[in-house]
């Protein structure tokens, strides 16, 4: 009796969890720096909105148990553990424009935004 065996495929690195620009790692240094000196950013989602979810940002002091821990461009940057299934390969960005500032997120898990952008769906 003869056994065939199938090469296994090789493992696919996962993206990482969240990355920053280099103008939100810009803005976050200078909060960090700044008003908000020994705090963490945590980001995770809330439902919220017509499309169902919503980014929630917010400081704490340190690490809960179920944060992730992310490090991108010299920075730490917690994500709630909850959250990061919706956020796998989210690129986190500050823009400025003429009226508004604040920071964005392209997230390749989106499958649609509500009209006014205040939520998602994934």
């Amino acid at each position: 009796m003869s056994t065939t065996t199938t090469p296994r495929r090789p493992i696919r690195a996962l993206p990482p969890l969240m990355t920053l620009t280099d103008a939100a790692a810009e803005r976050l240094r200078g909060l960090y720096d700044k008003g908000e000196e020994g705090k963490l950013l945590r980001i995770g989602v809330k439902t919220k909105g017509c499309s169902g979810m919503s980014y929630d940002m917010s400081w704490t002091d340190a690490p809960a148990a179920t944060d992730e821990i992310v490090k991108d461009r010299g920075l730490t940057v917690l994500v709630d553990r909850k959250a990061s299934l919706f956020l796998i390969g989210t690129v986190m960005d500050y823009e400025v424009k003429a009226l508004t500032s604040g920071f964005t997120f392209t997230n390749p898990n989106e499958k649609g935004r509500c009209g006014c952008g205040e939520s998602f769906h994934v």
